[in-house]
């Protein structure tokens, strides 16, 4: 478990295992994790969001579950981003392992919200990154521009969880 975390709307993982379960076996699954940076009272956070895209049949639309965790963002510089962004990392990987069990015999992919291409910010942990989830998860991470479950459903989720209307646990 990630220490100084606070969770928003936890994810139900039994709710998502039992609905990975019932899925057919053409469905395939895609874990991914963005984070936003933000200052409040002087001090500097980020919310990190985590996703369960479920692309139901391989063809029939998705479910998408999801939950924003949020954490002290100790990095100094902005422009080099490492902690923040492997924290992304490793909250992914920390969500693959909780449904490990469910996900096993089951086409999954893990999306990292860093870029692939040099020039970008994000891309100073790119190896680090693919390697920890290589070691840890055992599958071949996605970067952008093929990161589409943390480059746009964990940004979407995030916004559907800001509404205090909604009750995000579980969005379609």
């Amino acid at each position: 478990m990630i220490d100084n975390l606070k969770v928003t709307k936890p994810m139900d993982m039994a709710l998502v295992s039992d609905y990975i379960r019932k899925c057919s076996k053409e469905s395939k699954f895609y874990l991914g994790s963005d984070s936003e940076r933000y200052k409040r009272k002087g001090i500097w956070y980020a919310d990190y969001t985590v996703v369960v895209v479920c692309h139901i049949d391989g063809c029939h639309g998705c479910k998408v579950f999801g939950e924003v965790q949020t954490a002290r963002d100790y990095d100094q510089r902005k422009d080099r981003p490492s902690m923040r962004l492997m924290g992304e990392v490793y909250r992914v990987a920390e969500l693959f392992g909780k449904l490990e069990p469910v996900l096993k015999s089951r086409y999954v992919e893990v999306h990292i919200d860093i870029n692939s291409k040099k020039i970008h910010a994000s891309n100073i942990v790119a190896a680090q990154a693919i390697g920890y989830i290589k070691g840890v998860c055992n599958i071949d991470a996605q970067l952008k521009p093929n990161a589409f479950a943390a480059s746009f459903a964990a940004d979407r989720v995030k916004e559907i969880i800001s509404v205090p209307y909604h009750d995000a646990r579980v969005t379609a």
